[in-house]
């Protein structure tokens, strides 16, 4: 008896598993917590380094810096598990997807990461020729900032992060003033990895309806070409397709505020300011993925995965033409004579969407008295509804040979750096004949926006003059790929241009200026000198009635045409050089 306790004892012992044979099978807090909670900001960066140590397909690096004092990460799965993205670029097409730059909008960090995990254990097919990146948590202090109650509308998960970062900038509009840290890097990895296909991860909720996911995808006409036609004909009823074989409907975003959809919305249209705006400046196919907020935590999650492996699976299969399209569109910066700005609604033309919503009712509220929307999820139903997805632009400027910025304009060449513009500086002084801009209107707006009262609506006149450069000055030849860049950046017109952004606010206020007293008799003698002026004078004063009651609207006037205005006062600081001029050639020979 006592012999088969032993035997009995020895069988049991050799049957347990040594920890070292155990399968490890990286459960997620997603998955442990029933669906109800999203990771936090370490728990996330320690299942990456579990991953990577235990499978070579996938590499952690950390890379720039953020404001919470917190490094950004970089994962990245290759099933040849080559990270050189040198070398991997040029055989590849790379998908790099953004998660967290909102923290309350988790649904991405989670889906991620499941989907990291498996491509490594082989859960689902590593692709052959897409390299996967991701950057895991882009917002790192808002994600640390981590609280139960500030997404009011949101159905899970039960914590999450905070919209703003650690200075409380939304940093999805900072991707062309880069006032955080994050931007900075962001802009660094982005260079570094060169994606073909871009991600970001988001949680809106503009109105009810039936879809967990919506997609914004960049603007195709925006985009142009052939490569907008394929985002707009290939790519975006290919994923839509995809989701729905997998049950998984899927409807543009709903651009809409407090009302119904099923009245028509449009496009939201991404200039450079949001991600895929940013992105596309480099001709990236982008899309934001937009959950509805009011779905439950764990479908939007699994919703968000499904869509992310979709467009793994379509870019895998197409991933020739993606890259020759991309290629193609590279190599044609130098045939660019006319660039499109400011993208308006085409009212001639708009798709039809099968829309599946809530009907809707109007209520008094109880709180106001007024009127108030409450939807009924009882009454679904699908209608079909106009989606307003073509733009046509306003406004179109010729393409310069190149720009010139002066040496103390730091903080614009800071920003060139950062996203890797060439240039080059003036050997010596030169006056040069360039096209000089000035402001002639603007707007700007009267609450702060993102740490900036930005301007809109701005307006330019040009004209050829003379100009004197320093040694040292700086010469950004447009004919690179940073084109795009820079006509979004430095033509004061684009909506998200350095000037919209307050960076040149200085050239708006005059420093110098006039005595009514001691300008009285310069202005006579002025206008008895010079006869055509005083010809504009009389008419003015003739035609304007109010102009003809001011006295110091007219001493300005002519003060404003004489010798005596300072010429810097709304002179745009920035130089084009006409392509056919001779300071193009002259820069062309290299300032010999």
């Amino acid at each position: 008896m006592k012999y088969f306790s032993i035997l009995v004892v020895f069988v049991l012992i050799g049957c347990q598993k040594k920890p070292e044979d155990t399968v490890h099978e990286y459960i997620t807090p997603f998955e442990t917590s029933d669906s109800l909670e999203t990771a936090t900001y370490q728990e996330t960066i320690d299942f990456y380094i579990e991953l990577a140590k235990d499978f070579p397909e996938i590499n952690v690096q950390n890379i720039g810096e953020t404001d919470s004092g917190h490094p950004l990460h970089l994962v990245t799965y290759n099933v040849d598990s080559d990270f050189n993205f040198q070398k991997i670029g040029q055989k590849k097409v790379t998908m790099l997807i953004n998660n967290g730059i909102h923290p309350g909008e988790s649904d991405g960090i989670d889906a991620t990461m499941l989907l990291f995990r498996d491509l490594a254990i082989n859960k689902i097919d590593g692709p052959e020729n897409v390299v996967v990146v991701t950057i895991p948590i882009y917002n790192v202090g808002g994600a640390l900032n981590r609280n139960s109650t500030s997404r009011a509308n949101q159905n899970g998960p039960k914590s999450y992060g905070f919209r703003g970062n650690a200075r409380n900038y939304d940093l999805n509009r900072d991707f062309i003033k880069v006032d955080t840290k994050n931007a900075k890097t962001f802009a660094e990895i982005f260079h570094l990895v060169k994606p073909d296909v871009f991600i970001d991860n988001h949680v809106s909720n503009g109105a009810d309806y039936q879809y967990t996911l919506t997609h914004l995808f960049t603007q195709h006409n925006k985009l142009g070409g052939d490569l907008g036609t394929y985002l707009h004909e290939v790519l975006v009823p290919g994923l839509e397709n995809e989701l729905a074989d997998k049950n998984w409907d899927i409807a543009p975003y709903v651009n809409v505020f407090n009302r119904v959809p099923e009245s028509g919305f449009n496009q939201f249209l991404d200039t450079p300011r949001y991600s895929t705006g940013y992105t596309s400046l480099w001709n990236t196919l982008g899309m934001m993925v937009e959950t509805h907020m009011l779905k439950p935590y764990d479908k939007r999650v699994k919703g968000t995965y499904e869509l992310m492996k979709s467009m793994l699976q379509i870019v895998d299969a197409d991933h020739e033409e993606v890259k020759k399209l991309r290629n193609e569109k590279a190599t044609k910066v130098e045939d660019v004579a006319l660039y499109h700005l400011n993208w308006q609604i085409d009212t001639t033309k708009s798709s039809i969407l099968n829309f599946k919503g809530y009907e809707a009712d109007t209520l008094i509220s109880e709180i106001t008295g007024m009127d108030r929307l409450k939807y009924d999820h009882n009454r679904s139903f699908v209608k079909k509804v106009e989606y307003q997805n073509y733009y046509v632009p306003a406004d179109t400027v010729v393409v310069p040979f190149a720009y010139i910025i002066k040496k103390p304009w730091k903080e614009i060449i800071d920003r060139l750096d950062w996203n890797q513009i060439e240039y080059f500086e003036l050997e010596k002084d030169t006056v040069l004949e360039v096209e000089t801009y000035r402001i002639e209107d603007y707007k700007t707006f009267t609450y702060a926006y993102e740490g900036h009262y930005p301007h809109y609506g701005t307006k330019v006149g040009s004209s050829l003059q003379k100009i004197v450069f320093n040694k040292g000055d700086h010469i950004v030849p447009t004919n690179q790929p940073g084109l795009r860049y820079l006509l979004e950046t430095l033509e004061p017109q684009a909506p998200d241009s350095f000037f919209n952004w307050n960076f040149f606010d200085a050239i708006l206020q005059k420093k110098e200026g006039f005595s009514p007293y001691v300008f009285e008799d310069l202005a006579l003698a002025l206008l008895k000198k010079d006869e055509k002026l005083r010809t504009l004078f009389l008419k003015k004063k003739a035609n304007d009635t109010s102009f003809a009651k001011d006295w110091y609207a007219q001493l300005d006037w002519v003060y404003k045409r004489s010798v005596h205005y300072e010429r810097a006062h709304l002179r745009y600081p920035v130089y084009r050089v006409p392509k056919d001029s001779r300071a193009s050639e002259f820069l062309s020979m290299g300032n010999d």
